[in-house]
């Protein structure tokens, strides 16, 4: 077939399609290596986390604390797309290993950093590389396996992001507190060291050769236009009011210079992100509800725990063990829909499910007040986790399958792109409301006071809160519940859409399995694995 890529993995035995059931043991040794890379860069922040605050004891710049987070996510976002067109350009197997060197450099001159400006250049670098793995993990499994049987795959990934999300802080603790920060970035290199030689080894995918070259002005264009927009969603009304003159040109530079790339990628020989991939309705219906996954999944991540901490009274520790019932749901789930996708080869249902679970779910925790029980809560949080699980991996899995094979790298890193930029704005709109609720009943509760004590953040810390007085305390409390309840409102309202695409999505059926049809404008091409 010229449509079919062979992907080729080294391994003793008699060739095996993948499609056949049992994967070679060589398939599973990379995708173990594939597994160790994404745990790479979904623990990173979580770990990092954890030791900023010895971090800042050591090196100074507090004033600069915020860049640590945002230097790694501004370059991570921008990357994204970039790494993407490269694997689809010049070979999967060649930008996978870079983005693994490069994440390894990053985090060695990160645990070498001698002063604050230095962290921040090198967490830069490690988030170039971390754009780079998270796109190629996904590309690759692409590539290896044929979409009737990703789904299963993927929902090993989406079990990694869980265990990173759980067990980040907890590990992120324990060496800072043992072994000291540095070795926060170090405890990446031997596994990535294992992830890189078994890549290395094991894993044979077509050498390419593109004859155009990169897209130079469009990957400009998208990051700068990135770049504008992360910084919008992490400066406004936290560093800058939203009306600020310096977010309004932010957003002015983001604008026209998304605007620009749009209208370049029409006319670039080889642009970044070809715009016929969006001609499917699966693709672009999957890039919407990716979008708002990462809305909903990282705003509710950030307000639980301090909902948890400030009413439940938590300790940071257990706020996050007490997201297991969210981030175990999600786990479970999402095995569970890789699974009967892969015996059914139906997917339709997972997104309408997901959509309701999630929007119900967040209805249920905004109805959390400073009497709810922690059992009550942890229900909630299981059906939101539930609805995520879903939508994780089901999104890439559908996006995939809407593309020629060609357009694999892209297809994932836009995916990828999606999520993360919802995040960011979840993050950034959810916390603007949180925050003005909070001050505002704060101020009519505990007066003054209160008003003093929420004037530069709406966010304290259980410590902080043990020195408030009783009266405040007990304001703050209310306050928390009631910020929380308008921000899982609005998540719950912006779910509603996530339900409203999935009904338009069309059930494209997937390659790989003996149903699967050999036709069709939505499907990719099979991807053909053998050990030889």
């Amino acid at each position: 077939m010229a449509d079919t890529v062979e992907s080729v993995v080294a391994g003793g035995g008699q060739p095996q399609s993948a499609a056949e059931g049992k994967q070679p043991r060589s398939v599973r040794v990379v995708l173990l290596a594939l597994m160790i890379a994404m745990m790479l860069a979904m623990l990173d922040n979580m770990i990092v986390g954890t030791a900023m605050p010895t971090i800042v004891g050591e090196l100074g710049g507090l004033e600069h604390l915020s860049w640590v987070v945002t230097g790694y996510t501004l370059a991570t976002a921008a990357s994204t797309p970039v790494w993407g067109k490269i694997g689809d350009m010049y070979g999967r197997k060649g930008a996978f290993l870079s983005s693994i060197v490069i994440f390894l450099l990053g985090s060695a001159l990160s645990g070498m950093a001698q002063d604050m400006g230095q962290l921040i250049g090198f967490r830069a670098v490690q988030g170039l590389g971390a754009g780079g793995l998270m796109v190629g993990v996904m590309a690759i499994i692409g590539d290896l396996i044929p979409p009737r049987e990703r789904g299963k795959y993927q929902g090993m990934m989406a079990g990694v992001m869980a265990l990173a999300m759980i067990g980040g802080p907890l590990v992120g603790g324990t060496i800072t507190d043992n072994w000291g920060w540095r070795w926060a970035f170090y405890i990446n290199l031997p596994l990535g060291a294992v992830a890189l030689a078994l890549v290395t080894a094991v894993l044979h995918l077509p050498k390419k050769r593109s004859k155009a070259g990169i897209d130079y002005l469009g990957v400009l264009l998208l990051t700068v236009g990135i770049t504008s927009i992360v910084l919008v969603t992490t400066w406004g009304g936290t560093e800058y009011a939203w009306t600020s003159a310096r977010i309004m040109e932010l957003t002015g530079i983001g604008v026209a210079a998304l605007v620009g790339f749009v209208f370049w990628q029409t006319k670039a020989a080889e642009p970044v992100v070809p715009l016929h991939i969006f001609r499917s309705r699966n693709f672009t219906l999957m890039s919407v509800i990716g979008f708002i996954t990462g809305f909903v999944m990282f705003g509710a991540t950030l307000f639980l725990p301090l909902y948890q901490q400030a009413v439940q009274g938590a300790s940071a520790t257990n706020s996050g063990l007490l997201l297991l019932p969210m981030l175990g749901a999600m786990l479970v789930t999402s095995m569970v829909a890789g699974r009967v996708t892969t015996n059914s080869g139906r997917y339709k249902i997972f997104p309408i499910v997901g959509g309701v679970l999630m929007t119900v779910g967040l209805y249920l925790l905004s109805l959390m007040d400073t009497d709810t029980t922690r059992l009550t809560s942890g229900v909630y949080m299981a059906v939101v986790g539930a609805g995520m699980g879903c939508l994780m991996q089901i999104t890439m899995l559908v996006a995939q399958n809407s593309v020629q094979m060609k357009d694999m790298g892209v297809a994932s890193s836009s995916t990828t792109l999606f999520r993360t930029l919802g995040s960011s704005f979840g993050v950034a709109i959810m916390g603007a409301l949180f925050n003005h609720r909070v001050q505002d009943v704060m101020a009519e509760r505990a007066g003054a006071l209160g008003k003093n004590i929420t004037e530069k953040s709406a966010q304290i810390d259980a410590k902080g809160l043990e020195k408030l007085p009783a009266m405040a305390r007990e304001a703050y409390q209310y306050a928390v519940s009631s910020g929380t309840h308008s921000a899982f409102l609005l998540g719950a309202a912006v779910s509603v859409l996530v339900l409203i695409a999935a009904l338009f999505v069309k059930e494209v059926p997937l390659k790989g399995g003996p149903k699967a049809a050999t036709e069709g404008a939505d499907a990719a091409p099979v991807a053909v694995v053998e050990a030889v």
